[in-house]
């Protein structure tokens, strides 16, 4: 090993990891003072699908003192770290790159960006067709004489909750595509466990969602079909790792 090659200690990779974390904090912060002025605008787009599917009588609330400073600060910090995702990746992606190989890196920052691009397709998912869907759903079955007056606080808590189950399901071609590349499983194996991924899609759907049978669907089948799309592309990549090596078993 030449004098020039730089030997990192523990101590020095502590360094380097905790100067990645203060960077993405810092963004996560740069991004929220940003916002944060316009705390209110957000929260009232946000709270868009609902009111649109509320009744002439019906409104939004706060049954707390501060919640309604609170729900728009909350949420404008969540999105700030939504938005910030990327650049915390990458941060992730510079730390742990020096010790991956060639092969290892061409895959990796195709991964990373493609489960941002996921997990963004997830929310807005969530918020352009299960919302209006379910939120309509939502009042039109209210019993007659029902005043609907929603909590801001529990509105918020509610569509929290299913833009990060979204967000994480749109994941699954990611997770695939890892457990291949790990040699944890393969295509093939994945393809004839088919039943038991439906079946399981609809459980996780009943976990990760409201109580409800429409955002337990709409989660559900999208899982399916992202299922399918990860072992097609895991297959893709499957083939050609194994073509690359018997070349270089031949060579």
């Amino acid at each position: 090993m030449s004098s020039s090659t730089k030997q990192y200690t523990l101590f020095d990779h502590l360094l380097e990891l905790r100067s990645r974390l203060l960077r993405s904090v810092l963004a996560v912060l740069i991004v929220f003072c940003s916002m944060i002025y316009f705390a209110n605008d957000i929260y009232e787009y946000v709270s868009q699908p609902l009111l649109a599917s509320m009744p002439e009588s019906g409104q939004m609330i706060a049954t707390d003192v501060a919640s309604s400073f609170f729900a728009p600060f909350k949420l404008t910090i969540v999105l700030a770290l939504f938005i910030s995702m990327p650049y915390i990746l990458y941060q992730a992606w510079s730390f742990i790159a020096p010790g991956l190989y060639k092969n290892e890196k061409r895959l990796i920052a195709p991964l990373m960006f493609g489960s941002s691009f996921l997990f963004y397709g997830g929310i807005a998912f969530s918020y352009y067709v299960v919302f209006p869907i379910a939120f309509s759903f939502f009042t039109s079955v209210a019993p007659e004489g029902v005043n609907i007056a929603t909590d801001i606080s529990s509105y918020l808590d509610f569509v929290l909750k299913l833009f990060f189950a979204f967000g994480v399901a749109f994941e699954i071609p990611i997770v695939i595509i890892l457990m291949c590349w790990t040699g944890f499983t393969d295509p093939e194996s994945l393809r004839k466990k088919r039943p038991y991924i439906i079946v399981g899609a609809f459980v996780v759907g009943m976990l990760l969602t409201p109580p409800d049978v429409i955002s337990q669907t709409l989660l559900a089948v999208p899982m399916m079909l992202l299922f399918e799309v990860g072992v097609f592309i895991a297959g893709m990549y499957y083939k050609s790792d194994k073509e690359e090596q018997a070349e270089e078993g031949n060579g």
